[in-house]
């Protein structure tokens, strides 16, 4: 599809964990409307067609979302679809249709205004093997930036899979992070909400639904998962892998002194998989963004932990307001030279943005 010409927008921010959803998905994102709003679930359990309050803001590119971006110094969004995307769909070939779909659709929005947006692939992981090829499609042919996963991969419960979830730290995968490494393109790792097998009575959140989503179980969740994926030896094997974390890194940040710390002594040393600890693994492969998380401390203990390359900017619209996080950005008193890494500069280099630095 053909681009339509605008104007190019002064220097500003460049977001990159923000959320769309082809018209494709709305039936699959109704399944979630009672986790993102759980006051919704009296009126599905009526009979009432529900929707939640984000699907109007996920829906729209063009016209309010890029409105809000003029009037308060947003320059460039990475848009990617939402969580959980095809890793919260249980049949193989519909997640992998699903991905399918969603890159066409999301490559031809980008070309309709590629100066202010660019796009992740969704993948659906499945199979490895796949999700290499479509991620390859998606960067070669379609112009994405990078791959949006939404943590696990839920998959129908097997003797071999009994909790119905796949982590990408496993062998299996390995094929995967090779085509990554080959493409030379970021994975944005993202949460997702748990499985209905989680959400059962008696199980981890079924007595604790006011635990779900962003506030808590996100981070729990999904930092599981990181470390899992740094100890396991892929960023040995593929020391090229580049990995981005939103919401100041999902908390792992403050604990990686003290998981270091122990990961470090003689008796996890000898038998852990890895060659070296999370904070070398934070320090060359990994940066965090302020996706959702608009703490100045926060921010600056990262910078100071990590180094000031390994932090980006990010609103998580429509998650959270683009406005609430434009206002908070413009009051960090981070010196100029390093504000501007973390606000664009990093973005640019890390996904090779075609946007002058």
């Amino acid at each position: 599809m053909a681009s339509t010409t605008h104007p190019k927008a002064p220097k500003g921010t460049i977001a990159i964990e923000e959320a769309v959803l082809d018209p494709a998905g709305v039936e699959w994102m109704d399944s979630f409307a009672t986790l993102l709003n759980p006051s919704l679930a009296l009126k599905k359990s009526a009979g009432t067609p529900v929707k939640d309050g984000y699907t109007p803001g996920l829906l729209d590119i063009h016209e309010t979302r890029l409105q809000k971006m003029d009037a308060t110094g947003v320059e460039y969004m990475l848009l990617s679809l939402t969580s959980p995307g095809p890793q919260g769909i249980l049949d193989p070939a519909r997640a992998h249709k699903i991905a399918y779909e969603a890159n066409n659709w999301l490559s031809e929005q980008v070309a309709l205004n590629p100066a202010r947006f660019g796009g992740f692939a969704s993948v659906s992981m499945h199979d490895a093997q796949e999700a290499a090829n479509e991620a390859r499609r998606a960067v070669k042919e379609l112009g994405m930036f990078g791959v949006m996963i939404n943590d696990f991969q839920e998959v129908p419960a097997a003797p071999e899979c009994p909790q119905g979830k796949k982590y990408f730290d496993a062998q299996e995968y390995r094929v995967f992070w090779k085509e990554i490494a080959e493409l030379g393109v970021p994975v944005y790792m993202h949460p997702r909400y748990p499985t209905d097998k989680d959400l059962a009575p008696g199980q981890k959140f079924g007595d604790r639904k006011h635990l779900l989503g962003a506030a808590v179980q996100f981070h729990l969740d999904l930092s599981f998962h990181v470390y899992s994926i740094c100890s396991s030896g892929v960023f040995d094997e593929f020391p090229g892998v580049q990995f981005v974390i939103g919401h100041l890194g999902e908390g792992i940040p403050f604990n990686l002194w003290r998981a270091d710390h122990w990961y470090n002594k003689p008796v996890k040393k000898a038998t852990r998989p890895s060659k070296h600890d999370y904070g070398y693994y934070f320090k060359h492969n990994i940066s965090i963004t302020t996706s959702g998380n608009f703490s100045t401390p926060g921010l600056k203990f990262c910078v100071e932990q990590l180094g000031v390359e390994r932090c980006l900017y990010s609103i998580d619209y429509p998650y959270d307001a683009i406005e609430e996080a434009q206002t908070w950005w413009k009051g960090v008193d981070l010196p100029e030279k390093e504000k501007d890494l973390v606000g664009r500069g990093n973005a640019i280099r890390l996904f090779k943005l075609p946007l002058d630095a």
